[in-house]
């Protein structure tokens, strides 16, 4: 499946939810980075993931901090390796593909992440600082 293929499947919910791993989170979440700004790949992601969870029946599982932490995660790995494909961005970023233990691990404690307020609002970490670079919505530097 071509990484459009996917996305599109993604974004009108006809792809399978056993389809849709981790390492399909990690490659849509790419795609939107690539190709978008960062406020609009976290706001079309969003969106898309909401609704690709509801027509799966698992609403709930939607996760605004994790969603937007992986998306800020992946952009900064992107600037660092411009104009990689999929199959050598990830190459290059296996520690992205590994789900458990998850690299939000070394930001967010057990805690955070299991929190209501971090499921439905963007938390920043309470581990180790904010990775270089992660800004807020008015542009100010978050770390």
């Amino acid at each position: 499946m071509t990484d459009l293929e996917l996305v599109r499947a993604f974004e009108d919910a006809s792809l399978s939810g056993e389809l849709f791993d981790h390492t399909a989170h990690v490659r849509v979440g790419w795609w939107y980075v690539t190709h978008h700004s960062i406020d609009e790949a976290i706001e079309r992601f969003s969106a898309s993931l909401r609704g690709f969870a509801a027509a799966q029946g698992a609403a709930e599982k939607y996760h605004q901090t994790m969603t937007v932490a992986w998306l800020l995660i992946i952009a900064e790995r992107v600037a660092d390796s411009e104009g990689l494909a999929w199959p050598a961005f990830a190459a290059r970023h296996l520690d992205l593909l590994t789900n458990r233990p998850s690299i939000l691990s070394h930001y967010y404690s057990v805690e955070m992440l299991q929190s209501s307020r971090a499921r439905q609002t963007f938390m920043l970490p309470d581990r180790l600082p904010s990775p270089p670079g992660w800004r807020d919505r008015s542009g100010g530097t978050l770390a």
